[in-house]
């Protein structure tokens, strides 16, 4: 069977796109939240593969296959069809009515409850999980090691950091959307969710839980950078998920369109 088109991709994504924008809040609410959950999942596992491993392999060795670990969160959010505010660029842009003002007040709302509630999702997972002794001894260090390599950056990485991690995601978006295979679909997911952790790429999701996470265990800063950023790499996911990527790939997509007509 021959790969889809980009012309193919890009169909498939508007007619993804405009049912997205059709939903009725309580749906954008749940998957949300579910994705805020399959966030921690994989968080979890990439800190007791890191806690776990450490000490055989060496903390460098160790992170590389904890990373690996972690991207079975992004294969949950593939499968289990939740939604990351940053897979919420391409899809729904596709499906805007651009001369329809409630289609645009859909996105913006839709854009609104995403992120709220990825966030929430994963705190209240975070809060049960970081009660004494639910997670082995030693978990927590490799969870602080991790929020302490994002503190560290300064304002220019990190938000440089979160525009590739959004044109990622986004990439991630347009091949997931262009394929059938459930089994393709698991290991594209699984291949960039194990990047976004392998690199501490700043994706405004998986960075602020794991800074909440870090935080819950006794790292070594404010609130008011885990807000801080989390505003720092939603402007950068954007940059990078619109666009480096989205409008690439919608023009791309438009040009097939017109070649073949």
């Amino acid at each position: 069977m021959s790969a889809p088109t980009p012309e193919e991709i890009y169909e498939r994504t508007k007619e993804e796109g405009r049912r997205r924008l059709e939903r009725p809040v309580v749906e954008e609410v749940t998957t949300a939240l579910a994705a805020g959950f399959d966030i921690v999942a994989g968080l979890a596992v990439f800190a007791l593969l890191q806690s776990s491993l450490g000490h055989l392999l060496g903390r460098e060795a160790a992170h590389v296959v904890a990373s690996v670990g972690f991207g079975v969160s992004f294969v949950f959010l593939v499968v289990g069809r939740g939604e990351l505010f940053t897979e919420n660029f391409l899809v729904p842009l596709a499906g805007v009515d651009h001369r329809d003002r409630s289609s645009w007040r859909s996105l913006a709302k839709l854009w609104t409850t995403s992120p709220i509630f990825n966030i929430l999702g994963g705190l209240i997972v975070v809060l049960l999980l970081t009660v004494h002794s639910v997670l082995p001894y030693g978990t927590g260090t490799a969870l602080i090691h991790q929020a302490e390599v994002i503190h560290a950056n300064g304002i220019l990485a990190l938000f440089v950091s979160a525009v590739f991690a959004g044109a990622l995601i986004t990439a991630m978006t347009w091949f997931v959307e262009g394929q059938d295979s459930v089994g393709v679909r698991v290991a594209v997911a699984w291949i960039v969710g194990a990047i976004i952790v392998l690199g501490s790429f700043n994706h405004v999701i998986v960075d602020t839980i794991e800074l909440i996470f870090g935080y819950r265990y006794g790292a070594h800063f404010s609130w008011l950078f885990i807000l801080g950023n989390f505003f720092l790499s939603a402007a950068g996911n954007m940059i990078g998920g619109i666009g480096l990527v989205t409008m690439n790939r919608f023009a791309q997509g438009k040009a097939e369109g017109s070649a073949s007509a």
